[in-house]
């Protein structure tokens, strides 16, 4: 019976088989290579923010937390979304620090709205290490 409970912070822990933490500002973002039971890896990516609530004196420190669980079999369709919606925002508001992940020859108007008309994009090349 004792045996069923076990789910310690050792026994999760060795489903991890690589982590990576990205510090940005308030938020710390973890993406966490994780195995299922068969084996077979995921990624789980965690995003957390620091909340202090100053009640009184003696403010209380939390973290929220809000993960999203990405399978293999979905990624290429999830990175090409991420990199059309990263080409859409710098394209929009122009690039961070001089940093650029759009050809500068691309305007917003090759972009669809909320309401799905067609995209045209480039082929946009991001460095993310998992």
């Amino acid at each position: 019976m004792e045996d069923l409970k076990r789910n310690t912070a050792t026994d999760v822990d060795k489903e991890i088989v690589f982590s990576k933490a990205i510090k940005a500002g308030k938020r710390i973002y973890y993406l966490d290579v994780k195995k299922n039971r068969k084996g077979e890896m995921f990624l789980a990516i965690t995003e957390s923010k620091k909340v202090v609530s100053a009640e009184g004196s003696s403010p209380q420190v939390s973290f929220e937390k809000h993960k999203i669980f990405l399978y293999k079999e979905d990624f290429e369709k999830f990175l090409t979304g991420l990199q059309e919606t990263i080409q859409y925002i710098e394209c929009e508001q122009g690039p961070i620090a001089g940093e650029s992940h759009v050809a500068d020859t691309t305007d917003a108007s090759q972009f669809s709205n909320v309401s799905g008309e067609h995209l045209q994009s480039d082929e946009i090349k991001i460095d993310i290490d998992f």
